[in-house]
């Protein structure tokens, strides 16, 4: 038996929905993304009449819910965006009989869990396939920065779900001292998420400059980092790929993790950089713990849409298993 659903990742700054298929505990079938900008919208309930209207017939009465937020906490306000969601009232907002609400990084866990091998790509460390059983630590920067972790044993998974990114962020070096001052100086308390993130280049970039990046948004200075036209911003970029491989070895550490996948919103665009810049070194640069990380597989899922996918897959795993 199948089922048809609705897959939803809804993030900081967009909301992303497809029409899914699973059967037999897993997804069969993920269909072309629909991607809407969450600030054109009041809220979820109006998104998904977006997306009926883009299809052009009724949507499935089963949906699949990725928020960017403990979900636990039954999604007061969404992190890092306006939308303001009742959990309890969501069945009749949307018009569904049968639904699973998961952290985005929960969905990123049941994606890194299922996907084939062929969805991801060698970062750093052994080129392995992900591990049958232990743990798989997921870090991925976006709008926030996601973390979560997966445990294999058995033939099963659990998926754990974490808002790690909120730990405080932890200097490396003089360069990071410096952004740890002007972070503090500017926001109180300083999390890893304030430096790697989206809006966390912006901050480095001008600790590096010792001035405002000439920048009129974010986008713009991504596209410089990623170009290379701007030196200090694909300078910020090298820093940002330095902090990210740090907070990634500390959160393998910290799950007793035995490979480490890497996601989120900026996950497919940093491939390029990440094996040219210092994220490897920087990752394993934990003292007498050196050896330990040196043996972990760090691999990049390169599905276009992981967060679908995975949101789809725990709608598998909890109704066609």
């Amino acid at each position: 038996m199948t089922t048809e659903l609705v897959a939803a990742d809804i993030g900081g700054t967009h909301a992303r929905f497809s029409l899914a298929e699973v059967g037999e505990g897993r997804v069969l079938w993920l269909g072309e993304a629909v991607t809407l900008r969450t600030a054109d919208y009041s809220g979820l309930a109006e998104a998904w009449r977006a997306f009926a209207e883009h299809l052009r017939r009724p949507l499935p009465t089963s949906a699949a819910l990725a928020f960017a937020y403990p979900v636990e906490n039954d999604l007061p306000k969404l992190t890092n965006m306006p939308w303001t969601i009742e959990a309890r009232t969501l069945p009749d907002a949307l018009g569904v009989d049968r639904h699973v609400i998961v952290n985005d990084f929960a969905a990123i866990g049941h994606a890194a869990a299922t996907l084939d091998e062929s969805q991801f790509l060698h970062i750093a460390g052994p080129d392995v396939a992900l591990p049958a059983s232990g743990v798989i630590s997921i870090v991925g920067p976006g709008t926030g920065l996601g973390v979560g972790l997966v445990v294999r044993q058995d033939g099963h998974y659990h998926v754990i779900a974490s808002e790690g990114g909120n730990v405080d962020f932890s200097p490396h070096d003089d360069l990071d001292d410096r952004l740890m001052s002007a972070l503090r100086g500017r926001y109180g308390h300083v999390s890893a998420e304030r430096v790697v993130s989206g809006p966390g280049l912006r901050d480095i970039y001008s600790v590096i400059a010792d001035a405002s990046p000439p920048f009129a948004d974010d986008r713009e200075l991504w596209r410089a980092a990623f170009g290379g036209s701007d030196p200090t911003a694909a300078a910020a970029l090298e820093r940002f790929c330095l902090c990210l491989g740090a907070f990634a070895g500390n959160i393998a550490l910290a799950h007793g993790a035995n490979a480490l996948v890497l996601a989120g919103g900026l996950g497919l665009r940093l491939r390029e950089h990440l094996s040219r810049s210092g994220f490897a070194e920087r990752l394993v640069d934990k003292g007498e713990y050196r050896s330990i990380l040196e043996q972990l597989p760090v691999q990049l899922i390169v599905h276009p849409e992981p967060g679908l996918y995975g949101a789809a897959a725990a709608f598998a795993s909890r109704f066609a298993g």
